[in-house]
C-alpha cells in the first residue's frame, strides 16, 4: 500500500472518531478549603468540546487523499 492511501485511511479513521465523540473529559483538581495544616481538594470534570468542522475536515482530507492514491 502506498503512503499516501495508508494515510488517507487513517485521516478517515481520525475523522470518524472526531465527529462521534462530543468532546474530551478533562479533570482538573482544585482547593476547596485551604485552612492552615487543613486542606481539602475536589476533582472536577470538564468537557472540552471539538468543533463538528475538524472532524468533517479531516475526515475530507483523508477521502481526498484516497481518491488521489487510486488516480496514480
Amino acid at each position: 500500500m502506498k503512503l499516501q492511501a495508508i494515510l488517507g485511511v487513517i485521516l478517515l479513521i481520525a475523522g470518524a472518531v472526531l465527529l462521534s465523540y462530543p468532546g474530551i473529559i478533562v479533570k482538573k483538581r482544585e482547593k476547596v478549603l485551604d485552612f492552615g495544616p487543613i486542606q481539602a481538594t475536589a476533582e472536577r470534570e470538564e468537557l472540552v468540546p471539538i468543533p463538528r468542522l475538524i472532524g468533517a475536515t479531516v475526515l475530507g482530507s483523508g477521502v481526498v487523499l484516497l481518491v488521489l492514491s487510486a488516480r496514480k
